[in-house]
């Protein structure tokens, strides 16, 4: 048992980050599959409503993921995202209507933003601090997996002569939804949130099949169960439970932490990485590549290219820290983005297509169709083993107990919120200015490196107790509260 449980109980709940992932890569495919434009025309504004749709589901589940983590538990509430998922994703696969269509991926959605904060959140709590960021990167490459899955799904459909070519797709998401189902019951409840709720004996148990091969007196598991219980005492003592603390400022620096969350979330999207996703067929388009068939198949070796790239983080990401990781991969995507919209500029004329009712932009030679092409594939490798998992990584370890649930629902909220905003406007924005849209989410990547190295402390190494001590001066306050205590008693 021990660590070999920890990684079976992170990757069986990482199928919450599959769900989303393979909706990703599906509808970027299904919006181009003749059958599915048949039944469900559409031009670059209602193309954006399908996408954010799902991701409008998302901000609202992922709100509400706050207060159910706190009241039924972190395993429940995976359960409960995970069953909603499977109502959406049997309202899409069978939608003859714009209408169930909607319905279904706002449904999909709220299931995705609840499993977004949820999965994040219980990995961190059950996982030793060595491989915290380890363990929670598998949330992220489990969002690569299903892109991938779905981008080949969706390749191999499109040579099916009926509707079937995009309903197929769709019908496939809800296998994994039902086993995260199955699987939920064989998980165990957060040690943490067992602790916050006076199960203490459960939580000893469930640490001792964590840490030690079932031994509740194993050194580890009892020192940790005490760092755990006296934070859980000592939060109770200074502050209530409410969405009011997270304004605070106090010896614990909530406030910072917050923005901090909120921030690396919104920082997330606007690296313009689900821009590609969502819309990686007619980004190829641009390209150069001129039938869909192609065009599906580099979005298949793009969504390769997305999960290979992650593991280096799975690997690493605890040894060489959040903070170079992040820099790192910032400066790598603007300088890639900025080198697409330049040669898309400088090389591209500009084309309206009437079958698609859209523009593109003609490449001149096929140096600069590569070109844009092995850029596109570094932007996607510099995200997967950067920003892609260490935008979950760092919220998931950041805040007190008391309000873990709720501050993490606030800053994966405003992640989706980025995200709809994004899956709304991007079309609009590739119909119009085109290669523009590569230099402002270029710039935008600069910026947010620096942000990183000038506002961003380094987490690593630290337990999800010590990170009071990091960013406010929580020890000081509990020695002077004891210290009170001892004049008192005196």
């Amino acid at each position: 048992m021990g660590s070999v449980y920890v990684y079976v109980c992170g990757g069986l709940s990482a199928i919450g980050g599959l769900l989303f992932g393979y909706d990703i890569g599906v509808i970027s495919g299904i919006l181009t599959m003749p059958y599915f434009r048949k039944e469900f025309p559409s031009g670059p504004a209602k193309e954006g409503s399908i996408v954010a749709s799902l991701l409008a589901g998302c901000f609202f589940g992922a709100l509400a993921a706050g207060y159910l983590s706190d009241r039924i538990g972190r395993k429940y509430s995976v359960l409960v995202g995970s069953v909603v998922f499977v109502v959406g994703g049997i309202l899409q696969a069978s939608s003859t209507t714009f209408a169930q269509m909607y319905t279904g991926r706002v449904i999909a959605g709220l299931a995705v933003g609840e499993l977004s904060m949820i999965v994040p959140l219980y990995q961190s709590e059950i996982s030793p601090k060595e491989i915290r960021g380890r363990l929670v990167s598998l949330q992220q490459w489990s969002i690569t997996i299903g892109i991938a899955i779905s981008f080949w799904i969706d390749y191999a459909t499109l040579q099916i002569d009926s509707p079937q070519q995009w309903r197929i797709p769709l019908w496939i998401q809800i296998v994994p939804a039902i086993i995260l189902v199955i699987g939920t019951f064989f998980l165990p409840f957060s040690p943490r949130w067992l602790v916050d709720h006076d199960r203490d004996e459960e939580a000893i148990t469930v640490l001792a099949n964590l840490r030690s091969k079932g031994d509740r007196n194993a050194t580890v598991v009892q020192e940790e169960f005490r760092e755990i219980k006296e934070t859980v005492i000592f939060e109770r003592e200074i502050a209530a439970k409410s969405y009011w603390e997270l304004l605070k400022v106090g010896p614990e620096n909530i406030r910072r932490r917050v923005l901090l969350g909120v921030f690396i979330q919104a920082f997330q999207q606007l690296t313009g990485i689900n821009a590609i996703m969502y819309y990686a067929p007619q980004i190829f388009s641009n390209a150069g590549l001129a039938d869909n068939s192609s065009r599906l198949l580099a979005t298949g070796v793009n969504g390769l290219v997305n999960m290979l790239a992650t593991i280096p983080a799975i690997i690493w990401i605890d040894r060489l820290g959040r903070k170079p990781t992040l820099i790192s991969g910032g400066l790598l995507m603007g300088s890639s983005m900025i080198i697409i919209g330049s040669i898309l500029a400088t090389h591209g004329t500009k084309y309206f297509d009437e079958s698609l009712g859209k523009h593109f932009v003609y490449l001149d030679n096929k140096g600069s169709s590569y070109a844009v092409i092995v850029f596109i594939y570094v932007f996607v490798a510099s995200f997967a083993y950067s920003w892609g998992p260490t935008g979950w990584i760092y919220p998931a370890e950041i805040f007190p107990l008391r309000i873990r649930g709720k501050a993490m629902s606030v800053t994966t909220a405003c992640n989706w919120l980025f995200n709809f905003v994004i899956g709304l406007v991007v079309p609009i924005l590739l119909d119009s200015i085109i290669w523009g849209t590569y230099l402002i989410f270029g710039i935008f990547c600069v910026l947010m490196a620096a942000a990183i190295y000038i506002f961003y402390p380094e987490t690593k190494g630290k337990s999800l107790e010590e990170m009071d001590n990091l960013f406010g001066n929580v020890q000081k306050s509990k020695n002077l509260e004891k210290n009170e205590g001892e004049l008192e008693a005196a």
